[in-house]
């Protein structure tokens, strides 16, 4: 079986550019949507709407990738660099928030854990659960929140592990559907 051959460094900065630009994109969004439109970042409406942009521009990016590595590349070719643009992605975005909510704009943390709290606090009344487990549940939710929002030097690392794991994931699955092996009886030009 023949391997394919692709323009390594080629697809490679590619993969890296495409990541910065969409880490770009993503910052631009959350930016829009936090100063626009703040009650759609702790809700349901808001996340999907991230989500929609995020596998739109995976897409379209993995496309690009693969037209970058001359239209054909096995499913390994793919799995890496799809998997080092959406890390440089994920990396970008994840580490403007800390910076935004430490540095930027410290009520960043107040404002989302308000959010978080008010939602979670009306799904519980609307559930029926008594006044004391939506106090307990709510002072448990608080101190995690808390954690999350405003993580210590460990937690940005282990959150960031977690973040590279699941888009690792994600990039198995994106290369299984761009995966394009070359035919077999295909003529290369000399």
């Amino acid at each position: 079986m023949e391997t394919t051959t692709i323009n390594t460094s080629a697809v490679r900065s590619a993969a890296l550019i495409n990541g910065i630009i969409w880490g770009a994109i993503s910052i631009v969004l959350f930016l829009v949507i936090y100063y626009i439109a703040p009650e759609l970042l702790g809700s349901w409406i808001g996340s999907s709407i991230t989500f929609l942009v995020g596998i739109g521009l995976a897409v379209f990016f993995c496309l690009d990738l693969r037209k970058h590595a001359g239209g054909y590349w096995n499913f390994s070719q793919a799995l890496l660099n799809i998997f080092i643009m959406f890390l440089v992605s994920t990396a970008i975005s994840y580490f403007f928030t800390i910076i935004f909510s430490k540095y930027i704009e410290p009520e960043y943390a107040v404002r989302m854990k308000d959010m978080m709290m008010e939602n979670v606090e009306s799904t519980y009344r609307s559930v029926g659960l008594e006044s004391s487990q939506i106090d307990e549940n709510m002072s448990k939710m608080s101190a995690e929140l808390d954690k999350t929002l405003n993580p210590n030097f460990s937690q940005i690392i282990v959150g960031f592990g977690i973040s590279a794991t699941l888009y690792f994931i994600g990039a198995l699955i994106f290369a299984a559907i761009f995966k394009k092996e070359r035919p077999i009886f295909f003529k290369t030009e000399e």
